[in-house]
């Protein structure tokens, strides 16, 4: 309750914004009509939400009526309410105000924050954001996973009756820059402006590149396909070692959680029915090549942050056609042409092999498309996870198509190399993940 301490000789005087002043007596203040109608007029911020649209109408009524003598605390008040919740209103009113008018303007705010929040199109707009949300991380991993078992099925097939790696890596690649060429003419994805420094710094990461993957190629074209990816999943090992003998450092834990990894890959090999020495050696530099790939890139590529994963993998893929071609010339170029009729007379079709050819060509840029989509709209934690998983998926999907015999330890051994990855994920994302909240804080 307020109270006005005001003798009956001393004038008020009030203003608005016309500059129309009205004087008027402290004894007519003091009249108990009045007294009683100031009354009711505070009682009315007391009411229930109910009866908010009433309470609205009649303070801008006693703006009108007084003359405004709080300011515009009654037309933003009413603004407030007929337009919804808005912060920025709020926040002016509450700095700027003083007395009921200001209590008033907080809780009509409130009562319609409240309404908004329990509205029906609210609840259905906040439900529908996550579940888009949701369907479309689903659809980008289903994708991704998909893309990367067609690719290593059809892979496999064509080396299996052109066991020629270098060949069929170089093309894939091909294919890979053709794809990006066409999405660059067509304005289809916004082709990142060339310069020198940005070629000479990408030299590094495609050479890195190149190297990691003919020795997929060739590890592929050796032993099974799961057998290449369970030594592939041992990647981490290598990101952990090299990385420490440039500098980084690692806690416990993740040297702990690789240990696992080189337990069941050591268990896998071992048991593998194919084991080829020439196929884990090629698994093993894969690891290597990719893993420099990365830490390079990390160190290269720091000052070219405009350019966005697609396109960076486009100009990897240019680059590493480059580097390989005319090696797997020199080293298969001979022998293409005899290969080629000896797949034929093995398939029966020629447009079969082509098939065969082109679909691993296409799904190899595909799925690595997607995967750099996939990190784009996800956390590194959850990438880890989905890769983890991914491997999985390929193992079991190559097993079942190829029909590649699987012991139980062998079994065992990979199902240990990949929970160990899997744990790496885990502490490697919490380690990178507390930087950054020390940054922010």
């Amino acid at each position: 309750m307020h109270t006005l301490n005001l003798t009956q000789s001393s004038p008020v005087t009030f203003s608005k914004s016309t500059n129309h002043r009205y004087s008027i007596n402290a004894s007519s203040l003091l009249n108990p009509n009045l007294i009683s109608r100031t009354h009711n007029q505070t009682a009315l911020f007391n009411k229930p939400s109910t009866q908010i649209g009433a309470l609205t109408t009649k303070v801008s009524n006693f703006g009108q009526i007084h003359g405004y003598p709080f300011g515009r605390s009654s037309r933003s008040t009413s603004q407030i309410h007929y337009s919804g919740f808005r912060r920025d209103h709020f926040d002016r009113i509450h700095e700027n105000q003083s007395g009921f008018c200001s209590k008033s303007g907080s809780f009509i705010t409130k009562a319609a924050a409240s309404e908004s929040e329990s509205s029906p199109e609210g609840d259905a707009s906040a439900v529908s954001k996550p579940k888009s949300k949701t369907l479309q991380l689903a659809l980008v991993f289903g994708l991704w996973y998909f893309q990367n078992v067609v690719f290593n099925i059809y892979n496999k097939k064509a080396l299996n009756v052109f066991p020629f790696p270098w060949f069929l890596a170089s093309f894939q690649l091909f294919v890979g820059s053709i794809w990006m060429l066409i999405l660059w003419s067509l304005k289809l994805q916004p082709c990142p402006k060339i310069s020198k420094p940005f070629i000479i710094a990408l030299l590094g990461p495609a050479l890195f590149h190149t190297i990691g993957h003919i020795s997929a190629c060739v590890s592929f074209s050796k032993v099974a396909v799961s057998f290449t990816h369970v030594i592939k999943s041992s990647e981490p090992v290598f990101s952990v070692v090299f990385s420490s003998f440039l500098g980084d450092t690692y806690p416990l834990k993740v040297w702990l959680s690789i240990l696992p990894i080189v337990l069941g890959c050591s268990l896998a090999a071992v048991t593998e029915v194919s084991f080829n020495f020439q196929g884990l050696w090629g698994a093993l530099i894969s690891n290597v090549g990719f893993v420099l790939r990365n830490i390079y890139s990390k160190r290269s590529l720091q000052n070219f942050k405009e350019v966005d994963g697609l396109n960076l993998y486009g100009w990897i893929s240019i680059i590493s056609l480059f580097y390989l071609f005319p090696v797997a010339v020199v080293i298969e170029g001979s022998q293409w042409i005899q290969g080629y009729h000896k797949a034929i007379e093995a398939v029966g079709k020629s447009s079969t092999f082509y098939i065969w050819v082109l679909l691993s060509g296409v799904f190899y840029h595909l799925y690595n498309q997607s995967s750099y989509q996939a990190l784009d709209e996800i956390s590194p934690l959850t990438f880890s996870v989905g890769n983890t998983m991914k491997r999985v998926v390929v193992i079991i999907s190559t097993v079942l198509v190829f029909g590649n015999p699987v012991r139980p330890l062998n079994a065992l051994g990979s199902a240990i190399a990949i929970f160990g990855t899997f744990l790496y994920s885990q502490v490697t994302a919490k380690k990178a993940k507390k930087p950054e909240v020390e940054k922010q804080n």
